[in-house]
Formats: structure tokens, C-alpha cells, sequence
């Protein structure tokens, strides 16, 4: 297990986790929604301590405890105040290795989930990445949904969390970090005395992601469609990472992007509409989200359309050094907080084996010229393998393979 630590003195609290390298990706098929499940059951007792005593022991000295499921990643988290970092520790090496997954918690807690679930598909706005999703990587652990579907959640036994748990959790996989006001070496004699008999290696590589492509469409009674339409994306070991991040802004990361300009403040044709690019180890996805009226669903995407081909051809140095500007602000801006220092730092461990330096991160973004942000939008653009996901009233949506053909043209 790799020990990292982010010392911030002048601070009285410190924020603290355990992150994995296991997410929804790492799941088989029969255990679709199990890193989501598993999440949950970790707090709902231990050999030592049940549910209430896990909440009540970091709550009584004033801190907090909190999870969070990926397509690549769990992470398990504290934040609390300087001298009770080895507390908060203790806990979440507790609910990591000692945790029990007794039959009637389980049972509890799969009604949470199918709630969990229920609310997800209730929400358009949320349940449209999920067919996005979907659509991009048809049949595969990386286009499955992360919250799981009820018959899986409701099939999974105590043994099965075990499994996955005992196949995953591996030290090889696992991060322990924190920021704040810590001390390095007593954080790695907690993990000495905390983790001594984890499991060092041999968790197996997640399947490789095959980027397909498709469509899913929702039709139903919303007032509102709620589309995404995407493509290929990059890596974070890609060559084209960062450009394609700059590309997204550009297009649809602010009130100043061209989408926003065009579709929302010169034509009106919705209230929401942003680009985003979603990297993973080994692909990524490149999507404009708009939510807009049945009326305005024709008008939206020949617009939409028409900004991404301009964008191969007229994107400047002005507004690539804009967004150099914003991810250097939001890069700066993030290091005065503990917890996303940590997150950060134990997320740099996983994707890349080594902390960045920020002012190497930096220097990559500066190195980004609207020459090449033009060059990756046309690969990504022309590419002809379109993702398309809609709720609400799409049925006139064009079919993603005619998107695909305006693209190229």
C-alpha cells in the first residue's frame, strides 16, 4: 500500500483516505453494482464496532465520514480535526478489513440502493449519462451503470462481497493518503499496524475498453429532452489528454464557451447546454449535455453540429490561453482545500504510479496551441463513431448515424 501525505502546518484539520483502484469496471457481469454495494456495507459494522458506533466515534470528536464509487475507483474518506487523525485511521482500516456484511445489513441495505436506483431513473438529467454510457461501450463492465440494476443488487450475498472484496482490495491497488495537518511517519505506522496482513498483489486488470458507439433513447412525458451526444475521447496517459480537455472547455466549460454563446445567450434554444471530456486508463469520452423543449429538439442539434465542425477550423490562441487560465485558477484554487489535495494526490498514485508536480501539470497545458486543439477536434470529430442518449421527447431526434454523416461533411 502506498502511504502518501500533504503536510499543511498552519491548518488544525486534516483530511484522510483510502482510495482503490477498483470501480464498476472491476466488476464481472453477475456483479454489476457490487463496488457501489460494497461501499455501503463497509460501514454497517465491524468485528468491534456496529453501524452506530462507526457514525457515532469520528461524529463525537466533530468530524465526518464519507465514500464515493467510480467506473475506476472507491474511495473512503475522514476528515477531521489534527489529533484525531490516528482515530479516523483506525476506523477506516476497521471498516476495511474487519467489516462483517451480516445477512440482515445486507438485506436493509439493498432496499436503500433500489431507492438509490429508483431516484436515479426518476431524474432525467442523471439517468441520461447512464444511457450515454450505455451507448458508448455496449456489453462491457466500463458502459455498465455504477449503482448496478435492482435484480443484480438484490442477488448479491454476503460471500459475493467478500469475493470481490478479497479479488480487489489488494495492497498493490490501495492508496492511503492525507493532507492537512499530519505527520508522515506516524501515518505510515498506522498502516504498518493497520494493514499488516493485507494482501500485497494480484488483483486482475479490468477488461479493455472497446469504444462502439450506438444510441439510447428514452421516449417519455418530460417536458424537457434531455440529450447527450459524444464521441471518442483520450486517455490519461494519452498524448491527446489535455487538448481534448481545453477543446471541451472551449466549446462548453463556461458562460464565455462558444455553446453556451450560441446555443443559450444568441438563439435561446435551452437553458443548459456544456461540453465535457471523461477520461479513463484506457479511453475516454468526448459529449455536449443539453436539455432543451420538445419544439426547440430539431433546431438544437444542427446548431450543436455546426459549432463542433467550426471548432476544427477557428478555434484561437485567445481562447486556448482563456482556458489555460481557468485550469491553472481551478488547479491553484483546489490546493487550499485538504480534501481535494488528497483526493488529488492519491488519484495521481493510481492513474499514473507517482504524484505530479503542479507546475509539471502546468507546463503541459502551456504547451497546448490552438493548432493542436484544432488537430484533436478534427480526430475526434471525424472519427464517424457518434454516441447518442435522450429522454423525454426525442423521438424526432435524428438517428446517430446520420449525426455521424453531418459531421464528416
Amino acid at each position: 500500500m502506498t502511504v502518501l501525505t500533504d503536510d499543511m502546518p498552519h491548518l488544525e484539520s486534516a483530511s484522510l483516505g483510502i482510495w482503490v483502484k477498483a470501480g464498476s469496471r472491476s466488476e464481472t457481469e453477475a456483479e454489476h453494482g457490487i463496488s457501489h454495494m460494497l461501499e455501503h456495507m463497509a460501514f454497517k459494522g465491524t468485528k468491534t464496532r456496529d453501524a452506530l458506533e462507526i457514525a457515532s466515534t469520528i461524529e463525537n470528536v466533530g468530524g465526518d465520514l464519507n465514500a464515493a464509487t467510480s467506473v475506476e475507483h472507491t474511495g473512503y474518506f475522514a476528515r477531521v480535526l489534527k489529533e484525531d487523525v490516528a482515530l479516523s485511521a483506525d476506523i477506516l482500516s476497521d471498516i476495511l478489513q474487519n467489516s462483517q456484511f451480516e445477512q440482515h445489513e445486507l438485506d436493509r441495505e439493498q432496499q436503500v440502493i433500489v431507492q438509490e436506483i429508483g431516484a436515479a431513473r426518476d431524474n432525467p438529467d442523471d439517468h441520461v449519462f447512464d444511457l450515454f454510457q450505455q451507448a458508448a461501450f455496449p456489453d462491457q463492465a466500463i458502459g455498465r451503470t455504477i449503482l448496478g440494476t435492482v435484480e443484480s443488487v438484490n442477488s448479491f450475498g454476503p460471500d459475493s462481497i467478500r469475493a470481490y472484496m478479497e479479488r480487489n482490495y489488494v495492497g498493490d491497488h490501495m492508496v492511503l493518503c492525507a493532507a492537512g495537518n499530519v505527520d508522515h511517519d506516524a501515518l505510515v505506522d498506522i498502516a504498518n499496524n493497520r494493514f499488516h496482513d493485507l494482501k500485497p498483489t494480484g488483483a486482475p486488470p479490468p477488461e479493455k475498453a472497446a469504444y462502439v458507439g450506438g444510441e439510447q433513447r428514452l421516449v417519455s412525458d418530460h417536458e424537457q429532452a434531455h440529450i447527450v451526444l459524444g464521441m471518442e475521447g483520450r486517455a490519461y496517459n494519452s498524448d491527446g489528454f489535455y487538448a481534448v480537455q481545453i477543446l471541451a472547455s472551449i466549446l462548453g466549460g463556461g458562460m464565455s464557451s462558444r455553446l453556451f454563446q450560441e446555443v443559450r445567450e444568441k438563439r435561446g434554444l435551452c437553458y443548459s447546454v456544456y461540453a465535457f471530456h471523461w477520461a479513463f486508463a484506457d479511453s475516454g469520452i468526448f459529449g455536449v449535455a443539453a436539455s432543451t423543449g420538445e419544439d426547440e429538439v430539431a433546431e438544437l442539434l444542427p446548431v450543436v453540429l455546426d459549432e463542433l465542425r467550426k471548432a476544427t477550423e477557428t478555434i484561437t490562441d485567445e481562447e486556448v490561453v482563456r482556458v489555460r487560465n481557468q485550469i491553472r485558477a481551478g488547479l491553484l484554487m483546489s490546493l487550499e482545500s485538504p480534501s481535494s489535495r488528497a483526493g488529488q494526490l492519491a488519484r495521481q498514485q493510481i492513474l499514473w504510479g507517482r504524484t505530479i508536480p503542479l507546475q509539471e501539470t502546468v507546463d503541459r497545458i502551456n504547451r497546448i496551441t490552438a493548432d493542436r486543439v484544432k488537430q484533436i477536434a478534427r480526430q475526434v470529430f471525424d472519427a464517424g463513431q457518434v454516441s447518442l442518449a435522450g429522454i423525454g421527447p426525442v423521438a424526432k431526434l435524428p438517428d446517430y448515424r446520420d449525426i455521424a454523416a453531418q459531421l464528416k461533411n
